[in-house]
């Protein structure tokens, strides 16, 4: 059975296959990106994957785990000090591949595949509701009191038919009253008249020949 021995075998035995992916792994790790065919790529994503993920525990044991993969030790102290703030904001996907064509002689697939730097998530923001603020009107220019007649039910012609109907049945008595007391009694206003202009004339008169009384009794007392 084969138990623990997952992976591609890239037509070439174990210790052939390890020592390789060592050295791309290094040389990822340290440039941040290598050119290599589809296959190797793929793989070579799990082999940096797992550096990875020690370098984010930081501890001992892991620095001590990636010394035995990779083959310099600046490599590693510089990963175990990028890893955790480079790529905290994640857990996997720390590579990206791209492909590029086929290689001239071969004809085989070739692909980039790279260290990437995942942005920092938005933080998601609550919508406020907006307050209802009251609207500027524009100031309102003083308009002219105009009288306006109120429409009334005059206003038909109907109802204008019958109101000068109506006042015009008014002013007929009222007109025939006046003529009929003119000329039952035209003596009388004269009579009134005359009376009225004779006193007028008259209280002077008295008033006059009052005072002229009085004047002469005093004068008559003196002597």
């Amino acid at each position: 059975m084969r138990h623990r021995k997952s992976g591609v075998k890239l037509n070439m035995t174990s210790s052939h296959k390890n020592a390789m992916f060592r050295n791309m792994v290094t040389s990822l790790l340290k440039y941040d990106r290598i050119q290599t065919t589809d296959a190797k790529a793929k793989e070579l994503r799990r082999w940096a994957d797992h550096i990875i993920t020690l370098a984010k525990r930081g501890d001992l044991h892991a620095r001590r785990q990636a010394m035995s993969i990779v083959r310099e030790k600046a490599v590693v102290h510089k990963v175990f000090e990028e890893a955790p703030k480079r790529f905290a904001t994640v857990s996997g996907g720390y590579t990206r591949i791209v492909k590029i064509g086929r290689r001239p002689g071969d004809a085989a697939p070739v692909s980039l595949i790279e260290l990437i730097t995942p942005e920092p998530k938005k933080k998601k923001t609550t919508k406020k509701t907006k307050t209802a603020t009251p609207k500027k009107t524009a100031p309102k220019k003083k308009a002219e009191k105009k009288t306006k007649v109120a429409k009334t039910e005059t206003d038909t012609p109907e109802a204008s038919k019958v109101t000068s109907d109506s006042v015009k049945e008014t002013q007929a008595p009222s007109e025939a009253a006046a003529e009929e007391t003119a000329a039952d009694r035209p003596e009388e206003t004269a009579d009134k008249v005359k009376k009225k202009a004779a006193k007028a004339k008259t209280e002077p008169e008295a008033k006059a020949s009052a005072g002229e009384d009085e004047a002469a009794e005093d004068t008559e007392k003196k002597e």
